[in-house]
């Protein structure tokens, strides 16, 4: 069998192998400042009365909303490379177009799992933005707006700026996923998997 449109197929593999490895390129940065701000922080209670140094303010909720973009970061371009957890212990004795189905599936699995983390940090990201008419919202399926717009506790940062950006790095985790399925669907008519 031929593959379904097999060149389209990897142009559009490489525009989004290099938006995967831009966002998984700035979650290292993003770690690496939570690290580095960590390390001051904790400089900074040890020598705490020196000079003008001290503790970072609300180091614990930098950290808690830097990781969670991070991992959203990660996400794309681990699926890109098929990254996530397989067994291939039982997998590398079967032959390629078994191996191919198989690949198939659990991208196909993937992509059901990443459709739910869209949709449900969309849902969470509507309850949290206190913007937007209710008509706007109601097309969006946002649902109502907050009476009170929630913040963190000590930067008093708005709870839906996070949550946005989540929902970007959790949508382009779903784009990648549905590529990978399509690719995946290629490998198994060509029966093979192919290096990415």
């Amino acid at each position: 069998m031929t593959a379904l449109a097999p060149r389209a197929e990897q142009a559009v593999g490489r525009v989004i192998k290099h938006i995967a490895g831009a966002m998984a390129l700035a979650g290292g940065a993003i770690l690496t400042l939570i690290g580095l701000m960590v390390c001051a922080s904790i400089l900074g209670r040890q020598l705490d009365g020196l000079w003008i140094l001290g503790p970072i303010r609300a180091d614990y909720e930098m950290v808690e909303i830097g990781s969670a973009l991070a991992v959203f970061c990660f996400l794309p371009w681990c699926q890109f490379n098929r990254g996530h957890v397989a067994v291939d212990l039982v997998a590398n004795a079967l032959p390629a177009r078994a191996r191919a189905v198989l690949g198939l599936l659990g991208d196909i699995l993937i992509a059901a799992a990443a459709f739910v983390m869209v949709w449900r940090l969309w849902a969470g990201f509507g309850e949290k933005l206190p913007y937007g008419s209710d008509a706007l919202r109601a097309a969006l399926g946002m649902g109502y707006r907050p009476f009170f717009p929630e913040t963190t506790y000590e930067l008093q940062m708005p709870i839906w700026v996070p949550y946005g950006l989540a929902v970007i790095g959790a949508a382009l985790f779903f784009l990648t996923a549905l590529y990978t399925v399509w690719r995946a669907l290629n490998w198994v008519l060509s029966g093979a998997e192919q290096p990415t």
